[in-house]
């Protein structure tokens, strides 16, 4: 690819791009997968031809599966769905719950899911030992990491207990595998307009109930669709809801600023991120310097944050927590909140 004259993208060194006259051609590689995007495709079947010289290699044509996903395209509305659709049926066929009644929510409010529950007698740990509880969070989690954001929180809840796992958890693990039976053609939809990048972050604090910390929940979209998404338990146990958004603001910015790298060298260039937050003081918080009494046991690496928003890299701004799309990454919610 060097030497074509491509570059390696600085973010992501699985990318690799090359721009002539203002047209960009991008490849991206997984180990040996191919994806080839451009809007020439003369470049597109020179890089082909170059390629099938130096090594084996097989065209298959459009896009339509790669790594277990499928796309699907409408050129002429230009848009483009990404589903796994047949492979959360595959995982429904081996657990054998793909005849269950389909579930409306991924993580339902009535479960209270800890250590406490983990067996304590060897009977217990032994008949446990037989179910695949382990197996059923890694397909889960490949589902969860690359079309399916909405099961994000649901499949960090259970996958904390994969080493000691009880009948309780198997069966809040059965719950999110029966919201996928009524959800598998769910899939992410891009609409090919030119829109920018947004961001939105949320937390729930002190929802863990082993250590009690909180949750963190970004996703970030570009053209109508999810781009990048993260449920996630934060390291450290926040002391009010003011810091546990600061620092999960601070962990959703570090996402924004490599997609923003990552865009920017494939020609997609934009001055300001616009992130949204559903907490007013955590905004305070950041875009006000002052020495606070109350805030400065706050570890000093989340306080990069007022350091990007002072560069006006970034716009921190208010949203309603009616209109905040990631309370799904922090908590169970309402069928209703979900549509």
């Amino acid at each position: 690819m060097v030497s074509q004259n491509f570059i390696i993208n600085e973010y992501d060194h699985c990318v690799y791009f090359k721009s002539f006259n203002g047209i960009f051609i991008i490849l991206a590689l997984y180990v040996d997968d191919m994806l080839i995007a451009s809007k020439s495709m003369e470049e597109i079947n020179r890089l082909k031809a170059h390629l099938s010289r130096t090594f084996d290699m097989k065209d298959l044509g459009a896009t339509k599966h790669i790594l277990g996903m499928e796309i699907h395209r409408d050129r002429k509305n230009v848009k483009l769905w990404l589903s796994q659709q047949k492979y959360v049926e595959k995982v429904l066929e081996k657990f054998r719950m793909n005849n269950l009644k389909p579930g409306n929510v991924p993580l339902a409010s009535h479960f209270k899911i800890s250590s406490v529950l983990s067996p304590r007698t060897n009977a217990e740990k032994q008949y446990m030992s037989h179910v695949p509880y382990a197996n059923a969070v890694g397909n889960l989690m490949y589902a969860m990491v690359s079309t399916r954001p909405d099961i994000s929180h649901a499949v960090g809840v259970v996958s904390k207990f994969m080493t000691n796992q009880s009948e309780e958890h198997w069966q809040e693990m059965k719950w999110v595998l029966r919201y996928l039976r009524g959800t598998s053609d769910h899939c992410i939809i891009f609409n090919g307009s030119e829109g920018s990048v947004y961001g939105y972050v949320d937390v729930d604090y002190t929802g863990d109930l082993d250590k009690r910390r909180s949750t963190t929940g970004y996703v970030f979209t570009l053209a109508g669709g999810a781009i990048s998404w993260m449920s996630k338990l934060q390291e450290i146990v926040a002391l009010s809801t003011t810091e546990a958004e600061y620092i999960a603001t601070s962990n959703a910015i570090k996402e924004e600023i490599w997609l923003k790298g990552l865009l920017y060298e494939i020609g997609r260039t934009q001055e300001k991120v616009n992130v949204l937050c559903d907490s007013q003081s955590a905004i305070h918080l950041a875009t006000n310097p002052a020495y606070h009494n109350r805030t400065k046991h706050i570890d000093v690496r989340y306080h990069f944050l007022r350091n990007v928003i002072d560069g006006r890299k970034l716009v921190l701004q208010k949203v309603h927590t009616r209109e905040n799309c990631v309370d799904i990454f922090t908590k169970p919610i309402i069928v209703e909140k979900l549509r």
